[in-house]
């Protein structure tokens, strides 16, 4: 079912002037404690602050994932990861897992009347089940779930092919330069492995299938040479890309989703934020997601659309420090808790895994410089922008997205009553309990009072036997019967 004859099954739209312009800056692996905001000293985040400053700072928002793939599938569809196979960490070849005849984020603001952009970081796959062709148009991408104009990368920096597409097609490729990628063998023509000693960031094995640029990589490629990125000019090619969009508006209402790569491996900022932090690559990517943040908001004030623009700042899922390349990450952590309060991170269902950083700032709507503590979730935007559009959606439609607009506001302080994340477990949040899955059918579940133990220290399953049990048979009404734990790779 094409996009085209899902919508009208949906409620009429209810366009207004008043209409926000909504953009998500969507960071990659940044923790909650990596920003100044949320107590980082090391670092200094000087334009995600400033959101906080003149808008609403979360400190009980979650994503559904503690890794990439899985959270952004929720983000566009408004349904848990585990409702469908294959939403775990993809390849860089995998088939595009978001279904083109249901209704998604991007397609519902479409027709709400929106301009739709997707910048940056896509991993949800592109083309279908029979292979990609990445000398033609790939199809279906993002642009065929509700997307009018995109410029990603098909998936992460760390994985082939490194290229950029806009709306479907690779940028700069050479016709008689032909790409060929795969992730179960070296190619015919592929450049040899590089010795340790020309290597741009020593990496593990899994990061040095091949590389590109000096860089290890998951994956193998040839082909494209003149399509290739430069890492060090990333972030500033993909933010060019979105001030773009926003000053091609012409007065009409945008949806940018501005998935940044920083910070995620390979670390390889741009010269000029090099040093701006002692603690290396990582901090430095830090700072260099924060100057992105700088351009989309210096660029929402040049043209006077501040006012009515909603911008919501979060991550995918939790932090990581060494995450297969040696850059020094964990060396010159110091004291910085890339967490914050909270254990774990990315990979992990500890609150460090899935509880993110999470800023709202509407000037028109939501009053500056406060905190809150409702608890909302990245599932619940699709159903509580489709409200703020004028375009409500069809009750079946986004499973299990909430409308949170009153807590998105500052107008509720509860959100949603309880939170569902995905790490290597299932785990169900209501109010301060937290309930984690059995690792195995012969294990029982964890049980912790966030109220008292942010750390999840202290296991309360045997002294507490019938929250235990009330949890576990939420979880499963929810979720169905928790399988055992699969191991979790790197990304």
């Amino acid at each position: 079912m094409k996009l085209q004859v899902l919508l009208p099954l949906l409620a009429a739209p209810l366009l207004s002037a008043a209409q926000p312009n909504v953009v998500i800056l969507y960071a990659d692996d940044l923790g909650y404690g990596d920003i100044s905001c949320n107590g980082a000293t090391a670092v200094q985040t000087p334009n995600i602050d400033r959101l906080a400053k003149e808008g609403l700072n979360f400190h009980s928002a979650y994503s559904t994932a503690s890794t990439c793939t899985p959270s952004r599938y929720s983000l566009m569809t408004g349904k848990y990861p585990f409702r469908q196979e294959g939403t775990g960490i993809l390849p860089g070849d995998a088939a595009m897992i978001i279904p083109t005849d249901a209704p998604t984020l991007p397609s519902v603001m479409k027709a709400a009347g929106y301009r739709t952009a997707a910048i940056g970081k896509w991993h949800l796959g592109l083309g279908g089940r029979g292979g990609i062709d990445w000398n033609q148009t790939v199809t279906p991408g993002p642009n065929q779930v509700g997307f009018d104009y995109t410029f990603i990368m098909p998936a992460t920096a760390d994985r082939m092919p490194c290229v950029y597409m806009e709306n479907g097609k690779v940028v700069n490729l050479d016709p008689k330069d032909p790409i060929k990628v795969s992730y179960v063998h070296r190619l015919e023509g592929e450049a040899p492995p590089l010795p340790k000693e020309k290597q741009a960031m020593e990496s593990n094995p899994q990061h040095s299938m091949g590389f590109l640029n000096g860089v290890g990589r998951i994956g193998h490629m040839t082909g494209g040479a003149k399509a290739l990125w430069n890492d060090q000019e990333m972030s500033s090619t993909f933010c060019h890309q979105a001030t773009q969009f926003i000053r091609s508006s012409g007065g009409k209402p945008f949806f940018l989703y501005y998935a940044m790569h920083n910070i995620h491996v390979p670390r390889l900022p741009n010269p000029k934020f090099a040093g701006k932090t002692p603690m290396g690559p990582r901090g430095d990517s830090i700072v260099e997601a924060d100057w992105q943040v700088g351009e989309i908001l210096r660029t929402l004030d040049e043209l006077k659309l501040a006012d009515n623009t909603l911008v919501i700042l979060s991550s995918d899922n939790g932090p990581v420090v060494n995450d297969g390349y040696k850059d020094m990450s964990a060396m010159k952590l110091g004291s910085h808790k890339p967490a914050g309060p909270f254990s774990g991170g990315k990979y992990s269902c500890s609150e460090g895994g899935i509880r993110m950083p999470f800023i709202v700032r509407w000037p028109a709507k939501v009053k500056p410089g406060g905190t809150t503590e409702a608890m909302v979730s990245q599932v619940d935007l699709p159903r509580s922008l489709a409200h703020l559009a004028g375009k409500p959606v069809a009750d079946d439609a986004f499973q299990d997205s909430q409308d949170v607009v009153p807590a998105l506001l500052g107008e509720s302080k509860t959100g949603r009553d309880h939170i569902v994340g995905l790490g290597d477990r299932i785990t169900l949040r209501v109010g301060d309990w937290k309930y984690i899955s059995p690792a195995s059918d012969k294990k029982p579940g964890a049980l912790f009072d966030l109220s008292k133990d942010l750390q999840e220290k202290s296991n309360l399953a045997q002294s507490e036997p019938a929250k235990l049990k009330e949890m576990a048979e939420r979880l499963e009404k929810i979720a169905g019967k928790p399988k055992p734990a699969q191991p979790v790779s790197e990304e």
